[in-house]
Order: structure tokens, then sequence, then C-alpha cells
């Protein structure tokens, strides 16, 4: 049986710890400098993903 191969795009976005999976949040890369200290304070912090999408995320990372 051939090898499941790892999906890339999603590889780089996620981060695959322990006992969760946790992904950035949108918008906290560029042009921060314009964006209120709040907004990027928050964004610097990954957020958790739902048990539902950490299981359908299990196989592609």
């Amino acid at each position: 049986m051939p090898k499941i191969k790892t999906h890339k795009g999603t590889a780089k976005v996620i981060k695959k710890r322990k006992n969760d999976i946790v992904i950035g949040k949108a918008g906290g890369l560029h042009n921060t400098g314009s964006k209120a200290q709040k907004f990027n304070r928050s964004h610097r912090k990954g957020s958790n993903l739902s048990k539902a999408d950490q299981n359908r995320l299990k196989n592609i990372i």
C-alpha cells in the first residue's frame, strides 16, 4: 500500500503539538504598523482547532 503524502500547504499553516493542533490567525503577518496594537498582540498566539477538525486533518499532516 502506498504512503500517504503530506499536504505541504496545510503543514506550513498548522503546528502539531502533543495533544492538539494549533493554527495561526489570519491577517497578522503584514502591514502591522497600521493595525491596532491589541490586534497585533492577539494574533501572535495561535488558536486551537476543534476536535472534529483535528480528526479530519490528522492524516494530512
